[in-house]
């Protein structure tokens, strides 16, 4: 179960009416409402949402693009269609006469959920009292406000999949060791190409005592990386590359930073959500990529560029479904009700969290 105990939530389930709609009056009306409340709403769309959705966003992109989006805009209404951690990431960086708005509180992220506040500070004091040595702690964006707010007040940085490399290196000048949650892969993928071995990695479970490690192994460690993952990214394979290259020798693979580290190892390339836009992008007419992310992103890639060919490296669909619980419907219901003055599903962080996020969210800024 999602449990986002970390801000003020206003749940919403459309009226009756809106869920008599047929999918065509649905689009139809949400056209019209979006242009008739377009002084006061801007739609935020993250890569990841389905085609219906992104029509709507007046601006897309991954986390970091919108992260320093939102901090510009003004409006007093945004709809961020995306997940709960992403929209509580707008919030702390809006003015505080702005709501930001998710369409569906249920839209959450399994990896966010992998790490809690009282497993992190739990997982903190044992670390503290196994080494003199200091340790900096950085988490990715993907993550609630409380470990954001908690990485603020321990003098570490928020990180994306983009920047994860120079705000690791910022930490290593900070500090001798770092925690790095909640994605392991993208802990693990970042601080191997930096030249860290394998073996001054450990992993901390939550799940088990004292994360199944011991004083020493924290000692020793240069790395300590929290067992989570993206189900998304962790359902690629080394085996799928391994068959492609058989199959398609031609075939460009590239993989988000968040698979796991045999499937990075086994591709030609890897990188972030913008990373792999650009790549494909500039990439000549009759360039073969199969792309390890999600798939809706491929599939607009696959639209956009018809010169290339451009398959998922997985044969089966690699749907974020906690994303695409963001519909057109809900999106909808939120604009009705911003209309009648009554908006809902609104998504607030409180202030003495705000300000500790802050602090990492502006270290990472100046860091990149």
């Amino acid at each position: 179960m999602l449990n986002f105990h970390d801000s003020v939530k206003d749940d919403h389930m459309p009226e009756i009416s809106e869920q008599e709609l047929s999918d065509e009056e649905v689009l139809k009306e949400l056209r019209l409402l979006k242009e008739e409340l377009k002084d006061q709403v801007v739609v935020l769309g993250h890569h990841y949402q389905n085609d219906d959705v992104i029509s709507f966003a007046d601006i897309t992109g991954d986390s970091l693009a919108l992260a320093r989006e939102a901090a510009k805009l003004k409006k007093p209404y945004i709809v961020f269609c995306g997940v709960h951690f992403m929209a509580e990431t707008a919030d702390i960086l809006v003015g505080p006469d702005q709501k930001v708005i998710l369409p569906d509180l249920n839209a959450g992220c399994s990896m966010a959920d992998m790490a809690n506040r009282e497993d992190i500070d739990k997982a903190w004091e044992f670390m503290q009292s196994s080494t003199d040595e200091k340790i900096v702690p950085i988490t990715y964006i993907n993550c609630a406000a409380t470990l954001k707010s908690f990485v603020g007040d321990n003098g570490g940085s928020i990180c994306t999949s983009s920047n994860a490399r120079e705000v690791i290196e910022w930490a290593f000048t900070q500090g001798t060791k770092l925690l790095f949650f909640p994605d392991q892969h993208l802990g693990r993928n970042t601080c191997f190409k930096m030249g860290i071995k394998l073996e001054e990695m450990v992993v901390y479970n939550p799940n088990m005592y004292r994360g199944g490690l011991t004083a020493e192994q924290i000692s020793k460690a240069k790395v300590i990386l929290w067992y989570g993952y993206c189900s998304v990214h962790q359902g690629f394979t080394a085996q799928q590359i391994t068959d492609l290259k058989k199959s398609k020798p031609n075939m460009t693979v590239i993989v988000h930073p968040e698979c796991s580290f045999d499937v990075v190892q086994a591709a030609h390339d890897s990188g972030s959500t913008s990373y792999i836009i650009e790549k494909i992008k500039n990439a000549p007419a009759g360039s073969q990529f199969a792309v390890g992310t999600e798939i809706n992103l491929v599939n607009r890639l696959a639209a956009q560029y018809t010169d290339k060919e451009i398959i998922s490296l997985s044969p089966y669909q690699c749907l974020c479904t906690t994303m695409y619980r963001v519909r057109p419907r809900w999106l909808l219901a939120s604009f009705r009700a911003i209309k009648k003055g009554q908006p809902i599903n609104i998504v607030k962080v409180s202030d003495e969290m705000k300000k500790s996020s802050l602090k990492a969210l502006e270290r990472m800024l100046e860091i990149v």
